[in-house]
């Protein structure tokens, strides 16, 4: 029956199927975990809240949609997403969002723009502050997505650790926070404790996986 459509109504298809494996607010969330580095099954389940159960079907609906891969490591198997335009296509969903659902608009009014007075920090603009020296950049993220990729000169500080950590950080500088993603609120916590202690700070408008995705410097390593 497939075979006697016409070839854009066949292409459309397909297209659908990943749109469908999109359609899981868990799988979106397994996304952003993959853009910060390839993962078990078991650690993708700790970084969402999930069971390993559903942490497993998830995976493989959205490798049936053609969006992550898989190799085996021992007994582990390793999950990654399958093209590096991924973040780019999440990050199209989440603007249209943004600009055409009033309810995505009033939540980050007030979980995000409510708390954070200062315009976020724009990639370019980062690249400009770290160039000339401008800045102490902090990745706020669990140290084993650190090491899997960060931005280049930052300084590992996981948001739990920040408080204790505060002494290393200069007050002479700005300090620019970023996590995961956008919607990620370990950034905006980590601003919100530096404010509160006299720093100057910011957060990246985005996070790691965006700016990986402009294919701007990434390095890896703790």
């Amino acid at each position: 029956m497939h075979g006697n459509l016409p070839p854009k109504k066949r292409l459309y298809e397909q297209l659908a199927r990943v749109a469908k494996a999109l359609a899981q607010p868990g799988r979106l969330e397994l996304l952003e975990a993959l853009g910060q580095g390839e993962r078990s099954v078991e650690g993708l389940a700790a970084a969402t809240g999930m069971s390993v159960a559903n942490t497993s079907h998830h995976l493989q609906v959205l490798r049936d949609g053609g969006l992550v891969s898989s190799r085996r490591e021992g007994l582990q198997v390793i999950y990654r997403l399958s093209d590096p335009a991924i973040p780019k296509l999440l990050s199209c969903l989440r603007q249209v969002a943004e600009r055409q659902l009033a309810e995505v608009e009033r939540i980050v009014r007030e979980y995000f723009d409510s708390r954070d007075g200062l315009t976020p920090v724009k990639r370019e603009e980062l690249l400009r502050l770290v160039k000339r020296g401008d800045v102490v950049v902090i990745d706020v993220r669990p140290p084993e997505e650190f090491a899997a990729g960060h931005i280049p000169g930052a300084v590992n500080i996981p948001v739990n650790e920040l408080p204790k950590r505060l002494k290393s950080l200069p007050k002479d500088q700005e300090i620019v926070a970023y996590c995961r993603g956008p919607y990620c609120m370990f950034a905006v916590d980590a601003v919100a404790i530096l404010r509160r202690k006299g720093y100057r700070a910011r957060r990246l408008e985005e996070g790691f996986p965006e700016w990986k995705a402009e294919r701007l410097p990434v390095e890896k390593g703790a």
